[in-house]
């Protein structure tokens, strides 16, 4: 393999950046390794459109191949997160629309979440104000969300007569706040309250409006300076896991380590330790 110039997923096929990434219906930001998407229609409380749900599925999944990327922010301009689907440019359309046509579109809406938890990049959702709908499921999928007291969170299918299992809900939801609070956020649609998804373990901690973007901008720079490669595997098997018995765990996890084990961020930590100094890891 003389002829490869570079290890193999340091290969031209396998590698991005996304520096200069152009986005054309969010704000797309970069700075040290931690990208921030921030949803930007503030007159309308930030809803997404056909358009912002196909860029952000295509976002996500070249994630995978974004060497520059090591951790990522959600965010909502002008005091608010999402306030979901746009009433006039998705559910007006929505009710036209043929059986084919209606699943092509919630399948398009499942792999944004699909390919949200598929990019190796830890994601932090900094929820604000309103967080209903699609906002919310977006949150949800987060790998971790920082909000505030004044956040209101609504899973609200079923206040326009839809099912509460839309793009994972019904299995991401009890995972993070149980079974029967979930149950009753997605029966009843209601607002779930800033300090309430703090102390239901739906937010990891709240913040004042004015801090929290810049919180979670440094909780996602701390991330973005650990061993890029480790905190992918993580995410993978925090995810893989949810299918799998506890034996079958345990051996996927040996696997894991052991794959990272031969990384030369490990490698670095150790000589690092061993010299009294902090590591500086480079991600393979």
């Amino acid at each position: 393999m003389r002829y490869l110039q570079g290890l193999p997923h340091q290969l031209p096929g396998n590698r991005q950046q996304l520096a200069a990434y152009q986005a054309r219906h969010f704000r797309f930001e970069m700075e040290s390794g931690v990208a921030t998407v921030t949803l930007d229609r503030p007159e309308r409380k930030n809803p997404l459109t056909f358009e912002s749900y196909a860029e952000l599925r295509d976002l996500f999944r070249s994630l995978a191949q974004a060497e520059d990327v090591r951790a990522l922010v959600l965010a909502g301009a002008g005091g608010n997160f999402c306030s979901g689907g746009d009433v006039h440019d998705i559910i007006g359309p929505l009710t036209k629309l043929d059986m084919p046509g209606l699943l092509t579109f919630t399948r398009m809406t499942g792999d944004v979440i699909k390919a949200l938890r598929a990019c190796p990049q830890p994601v932090i959702a900094a929820v604000d104000g309103v967080c209903a709908g699609a906002g919310a499921i977006l949150a949800m999928a987060s790998d971790m969300r920082l909000g505030t007291a004044r956040s209101k969170t609504a899973f609200l299918f079923n206040r326009v007569g839809l099912a509460g299992c839309d793009m994972g809900a019904c299995a991401i939801l009890p995972r993070l706040i149980g079974q029967g609070r979930a149950s009753e956020l997605l029966y009843t649609g209601r607002s779930m309250g800033g300090e309430e998804g703090e102390r239901w373990g739906f937010f990891n901690r709240l913040c004042a409006p004015e801090d929290l973007l810049p919180q979670a901008r440094a909780l996602a720079a701390e991330i973005a300076a650990g061993p890029a490669f480790a905190n992918g595997m993580t995410k993978k098997m925090l995810h893989q896991e949810w299918s799998m018995g506890v034996d079958e765990a345990i051996e996927a996890e040996a696997q894991a380590q052991a794959i990272c084990m031969a990384t030369n961020d490990f490698h670095r930590a150790y000589h690092a330790f061993a010299a009294k100094q902090k590591p500086v890891f480079e991600g393979d």
